[in-house]
Parts: C-alpha cells; sequence; structure tokens
C-alpha cells in the first residue's frame, strides 16, 4: 500500500513539473529525494539556458499583452468592403512547424534570438485553421487539395478539378464535363477580372493547375507523361495542352514558374539548354504567342524585370526547364526570385479597373521538405514571406484581400528543449540522446538519411558537415520525405478577412474569397447588400 502510495505521489509531482515519468523511471521508488533519472532529466532542460536580460521583469511581459490587447480590440472594426482584387498565397507543405521554424531563423538572421520573430503574415489580423484531407486519403496530396483551395470541392488524391466521381487515372471520366469543378480564377474571368499565376514549381504542377485543369493523373503535365500511364494523349488531354488552349488557362494575364519542356516537341532545346519532351511535335509556347500578340514571354531573370508592364498584354514567365532553383542554389542574374515576380505581375494586373485574382505559390518549401532539407525549406519560407510582404505594401488593404495558406504540412519537427536562440538549423546544445550524443532540433519522422553506423548507433553529427544542402535525419527510412495530415494555418488581410477563423474546411476557402468579392455562383457580400 505504501508503494502504491509513493507511485501516485511521484506521479503528480512529475504532472506538475510537466514531465511524464515513464515506467523504468519508477525502478526505485523510495528514493523520493529525486536522486534518479528524473531529477538528471529535469537539471539537463533546466540548467545552462540564457534568458533575455529584459524578459526577466514581469512588466515586459504585461506590456506585450497591453499591445497584443490593443491589437485585438481593433477588429471589431470589421472591414465590409468589396474585394475588388483578391491575392491568394499559398506555401506548398508549410505546415505550422515550418512557420514557426521560419520566423526563428529570420530573427536569428537578423542577430537576434529568433523566437520573438514574427513573420509578415503572421501580422494580418485574423487567422484560423484548414483541415487537409480529401475525400479517399486522411493525407493529402497538393492535386487534391488544390481542387479544394481553388474550385471549393474535395476530390480524390492525386486528381485535380473534377469531382471525387474520378478515380485515379480514368481518363474518360475526368475529360467528361459533368465530373469537372470550375475554380476561383474562372469566377474571376467571368466577373471582367485579370487572372493568374506564379510558382517556384513548374506551370503544369499540381498547385496551379487547380487554377485550370481537370485530370485524373496529376502526373499528365504533357502528352509523354500521359502515355507513360498507359493512356492515350488524345482521349486525356494534358495539362500544358488544357493551360494553353483551354478556358480559363488561355485567358490568364500572368503565368510565371518553371517547366519550359513541357511545352516543346522532344526536337527542340529550350532557352535553358534542354530537350522539351513533347511526342506530338506541338509547340506550345508558339501556340500561346500566336493566341497573344501583344504579350511577352521571359525566360530570365533580365528579361522579365526590364519588361514596360503598360505596354504589353499578358506576361508568361517560364525560368528554367523544370522546377526553378531553390534560391539559395540559384543564380541570381538568371532567376527572379518569388517577390520580383510578384511585383512584376501586379503591376500589370493593376491596370484592370474590374481588378484581379491571382494565385501565388511558394511550392520549393514543399520539394525542399521531400528532400529532407530542412535549411532549404525555411529559406523558401523566407522568400514566400518576402512577396506576402512587397503584395501587401503594393496594395490597400481597403480593397485588397490577400490570404495566405498552406496545402498540406509536412511532419518537421522542432523538439528537445533547445534553449532560447539555439541555432534553429543546428544541434540541440542542451540534450543528448541515451548514448550522450546531440542532436538536430529539426528532424523527420520520414526520410532517406538516418545517419547510423554499421550496428544501428546514431553517429555524432558534430563530426558531420552540415551546409545548406544537408539532409536532416528521418526516423523511417524511404526514399524521401513525406506530408502529414495536420491542419494548416489560414491568414488573412483585407476585406470580409474576419471570416477566416475558427477550423474550416479547405474547400471553404475560395468561397470565402468569392463572397468577399461577388463572384462565383454562390452567395456573396453583394448579394446581402
Amino acid at each position: 500500500m505504501l508503494i502504491q502510495i509513493l507511485l501516485v505521489a511521484i506521479a503528480a509531482i512529475a504532472l506538475v513539473e510537466g514531465h511524464v515519468i515513464a515506467d523504468d523511471d519508477f525502478h526505485n521508488v523510495y528514493k523520493l529525494t529525486g536522486q534518479n533519472s528524473n531529477r538528471a532529466f529535469i537539471e539537463d532542460i533546466g540548467m545552462g539556458k540564457y534568458t533575455p536580460e529584459e524578459e526577466k521583469d514581469p512588466e515586459f511581459w504585461r506590456n506585450l499583452a497591453r499591445q497584443e490587447l490593443q491589437q485585438n480590440l481593433k477588429k471589431q472594426r470589421l472591414n465590409m468592403n468589396k474585394a475588388k482584387n483578391v491575392i491568394f498565397f499559398l506555401g506548398d507543405g508549410m505546415s505550422l512547424s515550418t512557420v514557426a521554424a521560419a520566423r526563428m531563423l529570420k530573427g536569428q538572421q537578423k542577430g537576434n534570438t529568433g523566437e520573438e520573430e514574427v513573420l509578415s503574415f503572421e501580422k494580418f489580423p485574423y487567422t484560423g485553421l484548414s483541415k487537409t484531407y480529401c475525400t479517399d486519403s486522411q493525407v493529402a496530396d497538393s492535386a487534391c487539395t488544390a481542387t479544394a483551395y481553388l474550385c471549393g470541392v474535395k476530390a480524390n488524391i492525386v486528381t485535380i478539378g473534377v469531382s471525387a466521381n474520378v478515380l485515379f487515372n480514368n481518363c474518360s471520366a475526368s475529360m467528361d464535363p459533368k465530373n469537372h469543378v470550375s475554380s476561383i480564377a474562372q469566377w474571376a474571368q467571368k466577373a471582367g477580372k485579370s487572372t493568374g499565376f506564379i510558382t517556384t514549381t513548374t506551370l503544369t504542377h499540381a498547385s496551379p493547375s487547380g487554377t485550370f485543369a481537370h485530370v485524373a493523373n496529376r502526373m499528365y503535365e504533357s502528352d509523354t507523361d500521359v502515355r507513360s500511364f498507359g493512356r492515350d494523349p488524345e482521349e486525356c488531354m494534358d495539362i500544358a495542352t488544357q493551360l494553353v488552349t483551354q478556358e480559363p488557362g488561355r485567358n490568364f494575364d500572368i503565368l510565371m514558374g518553371g517547366g519550359m519542356s513541357k511545352f516543346l516537341p522532344n526536337t527542340i532545346r529550350d532557352c535553358h539548354g534542354n530537350l522539351g519532351i513533347r511526342e506530338d511535335g506541338k509547340n506550345l509556347l508558339s501556340t500561346w504567342q500566336g493566341m497573344h500578340p501583344e504579350g511577352i514571354i521571359a525566360t530570365n531573370r533580365e528579361e522579365l524585370l526590364s519588361l514596360n508592364t503598360s505596354k504589353v498584354s499578358n506576361i508568361m514567365g517560364i525560368f528554367q526547364s523544370k522546377y526553378m532553383d531553390y534560391r539559395l542554389l540559384s543564380d541570381p542574374v538568371k532567376q527572379p526570385t518569388l517577390a520580383e515576380m510578384t511585383e512584376v505581375a501586379l503591376k500589370l494586373m493593376q491596370r484592370n479597373d474590374e481588378g484581379y485574382f491571382i494565385f501565388i505559390e511558394g511550392g520549393l518549401i514543399d520539394v525542399a521538405h521531400h528532400a529532407t532539407k530542412a535549411a532549404i525549406s525555411l529559406d523558401e519560407t523566407l522568400e514566400f514571406d518576402k512577396a506576402i510582404e512587397l503584395a501587401r505594401k503594393m496594395t490597400d488593404p481597403e480593397d485588397t484581400l490577400i490570404v495566405v495558406s498552406s496545402d498540406h504540412a509536412h511532419p518537421l519537427t522542432i523538439s528537445g528543449y533547445p534553449g532560447r536562440g539555439t541555432d534553429i538549423l543546428g544541434l540541440n546544445q542542451h540534450d543528448s540522446d541515451s548514448n550522450g550524443l546531440k542532436y538536430l532540433t529539426l528532424n523527420y519522422p520520414i526520410g532517406p538519411k538516418q545517419y547510423l553506423d554499421d550496428k544501428g548507433n546514431r553517429l555524432d553529427l558534430e563530426k558531420i558537415n552540415r551546409d545548406s544542402n544537408f539532409e536532416y535525419p528521418g526516423y523511417i527510412n524511404t526514399d524521401d520525405g513525406r506530408h502529414s495530415g495536420d491542419d494548416v494555418g489560414i491568414f488573412a488581410s483585407g476585406p470580409f478577412d474576419h471570416l477566416f477563423t475558427g477550423v474550416i474546411e479547405q474547400s471553404t476557402i475560395p468561397h470565402l474569397m468569392a463572397y468577399a468579392a461577388c463572384i462565383g455562383d454562390g452567395p456573396t457580400m453583394c448579394d446581402a447588400n
């Protein structure tokens, strides 16, 4: 009976201190003085850490609370204006842990501890959460999610712009107009607005394709890709062809990203020195230029930034054969940044008195996460943040709604009780594994690198070179990282930004934007007034 009482008492103490003790920690219940593994653990995480001097004063936190209180009180004035313009920023794979880690990196790059830093979109007045599952999968991909947040309908994994009646690789079903769902870009075009998208992946990648495509397989980027899945491109129109020749893609004012090879025959080298991959002989870039004689195809940074946006009708910026390069590894002379693409696009679209809708994706956040290159993924997140900050400065929140979200999460973890100001990309200096080896603060549950020796023991990461291209450890061995099923954040600023709060279905997002902008077939603020 005494032992049972002691066990309960120790467990209670542990819970109060915020540490749940495992069964092994009770190996000697009589040592109530704390001389056990739990005491060592508490000492390890509690000693030797830095606290900023000003934060030792309780009044620091009270003043901060007053500031945040006043900011929240200002939200009582709701912006009920019609949204002339809508900008939807999508950080592909930008989990909430990615946001938090990027925030810390941004602060540390300024020479601060980092945890107190704020990304530009975190200053937006309203935030919420989006549920990212698709109709047949707990954990989503970028195709079914694009259908949700751009078309307002959830669909099966890997499919784009179609209802859940369409299964993977079912060509005939995907080409049946009865199964097609329209996007907010098409709703905006019907209202006379300018439209388009920017991505750091390819123009035919899953996320931007949600604005215009209808396919049973996100990999149908060219006719060659369709054939590779055993389907006839005459029956299944590929994504590149849909973008150039079909509505709403052919009407887009702005197209920027990579993926030039998907538009050219395999007998022609593109502007980046690589052969096209199309087998049907079509040169879709020539087709696009013929449809837009006053439009410009820009293939590098200089061409884009030298454009006179007052004298061109359309812009196709296509800056790589495949994905654009990671910003950290790119040639800044040849490749524009996401912020630079955003600035040029907005200058052109602001000419339309009816307003515009544009989708802007930081797509390489996800690509780097798949490669478990956390440092690059966080840098891509900061580039994404710069584009958002620029867009908010170039527009007026009285008439321009900016929404920031993600399609799905990645299971990036931030763990181990590192001290304030610990390098977010580095080793946790305040904790070790059971063998006394330091471990990284950032890790992945799934990935290609485990850093184990022949006996399955962890290698000493202090002895391994970790540059910006370093692949962070994963627990389960796979060829690359995987998505996760977490909710993702929504951040909103502008007309009817207060609608983007709470926990909502991802498919609700375009309907909220449409409500604010008075577009689409659903109820809008114009109906209410």
